[in-house]
């Protein structure tokens, strides 16, 4: 198959899927956009803003005005003097305490660290530090308007070899008050004159729930991948355990989960045929994120998978993404994937990695 012909296959592919994708991300996102503009800020400095609290993630606080030609703005969250909001909120804070319920600033003296608030019941208030919250998100009786999430999208061009890569990738999240789940796609394809097209999916679905001991949960995993380079046909890994945040604030968010797994490989066609292979094996699941206000947040995921059955193999999973804010919502992005495997099968690869970069459009409070 020649050059052009490779092309437009996989940009017939990429662009079924891409719209398909964003299709989706405005359909879920445009209940987003509809929310009543009646709540109130006031800033350290003095400032007041009437507007609608969309919500609290790495110490910006996402507010939407009517009256700016971006909609959506961020605020320090440190430099928020009072907030009142009759709206439903979900608030966590450091110590992985999470309520539900309407949201103001408590009267506090001049020069005292600000409080905040949380109507749980109409009887019952809950009072908190400010800098003790670390997240803040919309809650709703409606299913759509609790999706957060965002798509991303590159291309990389090399005339030295004429090559050619395009990626995707689509995360969203659904947080309730004491569970969390989430689902994550990520597609690239690489076009070589010189080589076999390589390409590499993969979707991960995670749920987890709150424990009574703070920062503790338990969390359930399943990852379906399929990589041409490593000749994996369907690769797919279910397991579950108890997890821990380590660390909790605005800046920085790491967790790891240990516990046990499933996993069945069914490889392609080799010289000699692989039959599928199926291992009971550990799992450590391991997450990072870190931020910085209005500029940068990095997030990364690590999957290890030490085998029981087959003592001695491990295989390893990771996908990092570092994400730079243009303007509202559009960030740039690089990311980088890679799957390994200590003992992969005569003839095929024990590994696969690259990089990837491009653009990527976040909704809701991601």
């Amino acid at each position: 198959m020649d050059l052009p012909t490779k092309l437009g296959a996989a940009m017939n592919i990429r662009t079924i899927v891409f719209s398909s994708t964003i299709s989706l991300v405005f359909l879920l996102a445009s209940p987003l956009l509809a929310g009543e503009r009646t709540d109130v800020i006031v800033m350290k400095n003095g400032d007041r803003i009437t507007c609608e609290v969309k919500g609290l993630n790495a110490d910006s606080l996402t507010v939407s005005l009517d009256y700016v030609e971006e909609r959506n703005i961020t605020l320090q969250w440190s430099k928020v003097a009072r907030l009142n909001s009759t709206r439903l909120f979900i608030v966590q804070t450091e110590d992985g305490s999470v309520y539900t319920g309407r949201i103001s600033t408590a009267e506090t003296p001049g020069g005292r660290p600000v409080r905040i608030q949380v109507a749980v019941t109409p009887d019952k208030r809950v009072e908190l530090d400010q800098l003790q919250v670390v997240k803040i998100s919309e809650t709703s009786q409606n299913f759509w308007q609790r999706l957060n999430g965002d798509v991303e999208t590159g291309i990389i061009f090399s005339k030295g070899n004429d090559s050619t890569q395009y990626s995707i990738g689509t995360h969203i999240e659904y947080p309730r008050e004491r569970w969390l789940a989430r689902a994550n796609f990520d597609s690239t394809l690489s076009v070589n004159t010189n080589s076999n097209n390589s390409t590499r999916n993969q979707f991960e679905v995670d749920a987890l729930r709150l424990l009574r001991w703070n920062n503790w949960f338990y969390q359930g995993v399943s990852n379906l991948l399929q990589s041409s380079v490593q000749g994996i046909h369907l690769q797919t890994t279910v397991g579950g355990g108890i997890g821990h945040y380590f660390l909790n604030t605005n800046s920085t968010k790491i967790s790891v989960t240990g516990g046990l797994a499933w996993q069945n490989t069914a490889y392609k066609t080799t010289i000699p045929p692989q039959a599928a292979q199926n291992l009971a094996a550990g799992l450590v699941f391991a997450e990072a994120n870190i931020f910085k206000f209005k500029k940068t947040n990095l997030d990364a995921t690590a999957l290890l998978i030490p085998s029981i059955s087959e003592a001695g193999r491990v295989r390893f999973n990771t996908n990092v993404s570092y994400y730079v804010k243009l303007f509202s919502n559009l960030r740039w992005n690089m990311s980088f994937y890679s799957s390994w495997d200590n003992r992969p099968p005569p003839g095929l690869s024990g590994s696969d990695y690259g990089t990837s970069s491009g653009l990527s459009w976040k909704f809701g409070n991601r």
